[in-house]
């Protein structure tokens, strides 16, 4: 469906509300949902197949669907990728099946990293990493495989319950306050420094995924590296800047 047709149909939508007018757009935009799992998928591996994500992200295309304002003027692919991506994060915290070692591991290498970063005043190895928590860098990079999925979570933890009311306010909003502008050019400030912390791939991989919206197997054939490898430096670039950001990680998904 091209632009035109697309537009007529919101309309259509807008003033009257049909069963058979949301099946259309639903049609339409299942695209989107698998696009938005299929990012999502390489985070959780094996736990969770790929059609039970697209599952509970078309309940958030439909959630989207209900509470679009067309009049806004606000792009509905945005707003609905952020509700399609909360659904499948809701519904995997619901499932809660993260083992309680993997939060473990999670949280050894947290401390451990901040630790030596507190002591060297620098960005860490992974080989000082790995002999802080006393394993070798393949077992580091195993647990680091492992904790994918609390790297995801912990990116997405603005979209919690409750910061709702925010995510909507700044997608609607028309102008933004001189404080605001202010604020977000200074966290800007800080996402481009804490950026200068990783390695030339990981820092490569992190703007062609985030910026540049490639897949991980268009940056393995322009990195020349295999695809697996590509998942293991954007693992552990996210852990980085998880560590440096905290809660300011929302910068990648709403700045």
């Amino acid at each position: 469906m091209n632009a035109e047709n697309r537009q007529k149909l919101w309309e259509e939508y807008a003033k009257k509300k049909t069963s058979e007018l949301q099946e259309k757009i639903i049609i339409e935009y299942a695209g989107l949902v698998k696009i938005v799992a299929g990012r999502l998928s390489m985070y959780l591996g094996y736990n969770v197949e790929y059609d039970d994500l697209v599952g509970y992200g078309t309940f958030g295309l439909i959630d989207a669907i209900d509470k679009y304002d067309y009049f806004k003027g606000v792009k509905f692919e945005t707003y609905a990728s952020l509700r399609i991506r909360g659904a499948i994060l809701d519904q995997i915290r619901k499932m809660d099946w993260i083992p309680r070692s993997i939060r473990q591991k999670q949280r050894k290498i947290d401390l451990a990293y901040q630790s030596l970063e507190a002591k060297l005043g620098r960005s860490v190895t992974e080989e000082e990493l790995a002999k802080e928590l006393d394993i070798t860098e393949d077992e580091l990079d195993n647990w680091q495989n492992q904790a994918k999925i609390t790297n995801i979570i912990s990116l997405d933890e603005f979209m919690e319950q409750g910061s709702e009311g925010k995510m909507e306010q700044s997608l609607t909003a028309t102008f933004a306050q001189p404080e605001k502008i202010v604020e977000k050019q200074e966290l800007k400030e800080i996402l481009v420094k804490t950026l200068e912390t990783l390695t030339e791939k990981e820092k490569k991989v992190i703007v062609l995924y985030y910026y540049e919206d490639l897949t991980l197997k268009e940056i393995s054939e322009i990195l020349e590296v295999t695809e697996s490898r590509i998942s293991q430096l954007h693992t552990k670039a996210l852990q980085k800047l998880r560590m440096k950001l905290g809660n300011n990680m929302e910068l990648f998904i709403g700045l």
